[in-house]
């Protein structure tokens, strides 16, 4: 058979179709292009979006160019709306400063030194933006966050729960012995482990409960308006789903565990650093009492 008898290097003639599948509309959205926050993306919604340096913005620009509340996008009248809010760095909108103005579909919009985009609702670069996005804050193994998104959720949720005085926890599971299982049988054993350890962290989180991988075996769940109780409920039906999960690494059953360390933010003035401490002191007090089990601060 010759070279151009091969299948191989004959190119396949395709019915004319309609092209690729588009899906539904969807909504418009507010990209981070350039500096500060580069990757972010936030749908736009009903709800007025607020830009800013604060932990309370809805699009939290860290940078000190960025005024803490620098602008504010909303939806009227069928069209997107941007308005300054009186930032030390004036907002611009394709080069131009702006008080207000109407958003058009490609927008550039200069934050401090931040660049962002504005994608319009029928345009189809906006699921690019949402797969680009999900790459940059998910764990690419678990599909849980990744431990530097989880970092930014855990600053907003602190700043919201100081500033309405609600409840926040922290649990941080880690499993046992998770060394020889990678030893014995692999890392791509390992790996099965960890994928389905994630997956039961799905099943039991609640709705606006924030789960991730933050380490190689270790995972967190953040539990906005959720306190001391609800925390060492929902460690505990971890564990327990853990425990009596089936796992057969390389073929060979094996009982999986993990420890859990609870923590809740202390109010007023807690910290970041201080509630990951709390919960790994916890997590270090499970590990030395046995594995297997659930302990909390205080």
């Amino acid at each position: 058979m010759s070279a151009s008898d091969d299948p191989a290097n004959t190119t396949q003639r395709t019915m004319l179709s309609g092209g690729p599948h588009r899906p539904g509309p969807r909504t418009a959205c507010i990209v981070v292009i350039l500096g500060e926050g580069l990757g972010r993306r936030i749908d736009l919604a009903d709800a007025p979006l607020l830009v800013g340096r604060s932990q309370e913005a809805d699009l939290v620009i860290s940078h000190k160019s960025v005024s803490r509340e620098h602008c504010r996008i909303w939806f009227d009248g069928g069209a997107y709306r941007i308005r300054d809010l009186g930032a030390t760095n004036r907002t611009r909108v394709n080069d131009l400063p702006v008080e207000e103005t109407t958003l058009v579909d490609g927008d550039h919009i200069v934050v401090g030194e931040s660049l962002l985009k504005f994608i319009g609702q029928s345009n189809v670069e906006a699921r690019y933006h949402e797969e680009i996005y999900q790459l940059a804050t998910h764990d690419a193994l678990t599909d849980l966050c990744n431990r530097r998104h989880f970092m930014e959720m855990l600053d907003k949720e602190i700043a919201r729960a100081l500033r309405h005085d609600r409840e926040l926890a922290l649990c941080i599971v880690d499993v046992d012995l998770f060394k020889p299982v990678n030893d014995t049988y692999g890392h791509i054993a390992g790996d099965e482990v960890l994928r389905h350890i994630a997956a039961i962290v799905r099943q039991h989180v609640r709705g606006d409960d924030i789960a991730a991988r933050i380490g190689g075996e270790e995972f967190a769940v953040l539990l906005p308006e959720g306190g001391s109780a609800a925390a060492q409920a929902l460690a505990e039906r971890l564990r327990a789903a853990v425990a009596g999960a089936t796992f057969s690494p390389g073929g060979v059953p094996q009982r999986i565990t993990v420890s859990v360390g609870v923590a809740t933010l202390a109010l007023p003035g807690g910290t970041r650093s201080a509630l990951l401490a709390a919960a790994d002191a916890a997590l270090y007090r499970a590990k030395h009492e046995g594995r297997n089990r659930v302990c909390t601060t205080g």
